[in-house]
């Protein structure tokens, strides 16, 4: 036992001295301890895609057909909305990505007499007028591209752009905007020019109201990387609108080499003009059909033409707001462009076929530089056929505005 005592006592300071020595890399051979390298850090992972809270909308069969002659779909029932609101901020937007056309729903068609055409090409496509909704009468019905209406998703229905795409719509009362995916047909009432989904209604702020003046802007996936408008960098871009374009293809008369006459192209946009189209050109110009001696324009339409006060004006003197209008007048808007020459080209489209009142108007959306040409103040009883003369010079319908 005293043995055992005595070499406890011996081995005693010699693990004091190894406990002051460990990780000192100086005592002896020891060899430092290795060096502590730290834990790399959690790579964070991309958030999750947003899902929205409400089930992907299934085909009602009992929805199929009952349509009348005509195209519209059980006009004698009314539409309704749910009583609840849903939450709009949990439902995502739809992501804008390219898609190949539907198989379905791009051919130019007829509805209640009227025809319309598929756009080819709506990049740059810009349009302003009033939108509406559809609801519970519709949820469940196939669309017109033949996916399923859902009032919980933001779709929406156009007349004429392609099925499907993209679009940003923005309510102007109140700035709110959406993106919304146009997989349907529509609307069909005169002077709207969109129909969304419910949700997208309450999104925008409009569900009670029924219906809200708002700015369709056709997307691509180029404009959702650099947003609307803008270049990656944040340089603005001047978009062409689709009246833009409409107005750059507009047929041009080319004089013949060697005659005192004109020469026509009778093509737009890739499709023979009809007379009557042929002819609005032409009465807009004052022009008459090439006969190898020049042509002059009625000496009545002249004097009327040379009456109207000269509303042409550079693009920088361009008045900034519309004149307010009087009881019993209305402005009509005719189309809005991203580029000035292409506005002042159509405004003397107008002021050659003797329309007084038509103006250039400028306006900052988003940080883009728009021009808006409009008529009036006009009468509301001359309204009508003051917009079938628009319409007979090659534009759309014109909408009624009331700033």
């Amino acid at each position: 036992m005293k043995a055992l005592t005595r070499l406890a006592t011996v081995l005693a300071p010699l693990a004091l001295v190894a406990c002051a020595t460990t990780g000192g890399g100086t005592a002896g051979n020891s060899k430092p301890a290795p060096e502590h390298k730290p834990q790399p850090e959690a790579i964070a992972k991309p958030a999750a895609p947003k899902v929205s809270p409400y089930a992907p909308a299934q085909e009602d069969v009992s929805k199929r057909g009952d349509y009348v002659a005509g195209g519209l779909f059980r006009p004698g029932e009314a539409d309704t909305v749910p009583d609840e609101i849903p939450d709009v901020d949990a439902i995502p937007e739809p992501e804008v990505r390219a898609e190949p056309r539907s198989r379905a729903g791009n051919r130019d068609y007829a509805v209640l007499g009227k025809r319309y055409q598929v756009l080819d090409n709506h990049s740059g496509y810009v349009e302003e007028g009033q939108a509406s909704y559809y609801g519970k009468k519709f949820h469940g019905r196939l669309t017109s591209n033949q996916e399923v209406y859902d009032m919980y998703a933001f779709t929406a229905a156009h007349k004429s752009l392609p099925l499907p795409s993209f679009a940003r719509v923005t309510n102007l009362d109140n700035g709110k905007s959406v993106v919304v995916r146009v997989n349907d047909r529509g609307p069909f009432h005169k002077g709207r020019i969109i129909d969304l989904s419910y949700a997208a209604a309450v999104k925008l702020g409009y569900r009670d109201k029924g219906v809200a003046n708002v700015r369709v802007e056709a997307l691509s996936p180029e404009d959702a990387k650099a947003g609307t408008g803008t270049k990656a960098g944040g340089d603005k871009q001047n978009t062409a609108t689709a009246m833009d374009k409409l107005v750059e293809q507009l047929p041009q008369a080319a004089r013949v080499a060697g005659e005192d006459a004109y020469r026509f192209d009778m093509h737009r946009d890739g499709k023979v003009m009809t007379a009557d189209e042929f002819d609005a050109w032409m009465q807009s110009r004052r022009v008459r059909v090439a006969t190898g001696k020049p042509g002059k324009p009625d000496a009545v339409k002249l004097e009327v033409a040379q009456a109207q006060p000269a509303v042409a004006v550079p693009p920088a003197a361009v008045a900034p707001a519309t004149p307010a209008t009087t009881p019993g007048t209305v402005t009509l808007q005719v189309a809005s462009f991203a580029n000035p020459q292409n506005a002042q080209h159509a405004l003397a489209l107008l002021q050659d076929a003797a329309i007084a009142r038509a103006q250039l108007l400028d306006a900052d959306i988003n940080g883009k530089k728009i021009w808006r040409l409009r008529i009036g103040p006009v009468t509301e009883a001359s309204a009508p056929e003051l917009a079938a003369r628009i319409v007979g010079l090659g534009f759309g319908q014109p909408q009624r505005v009331r700033d």
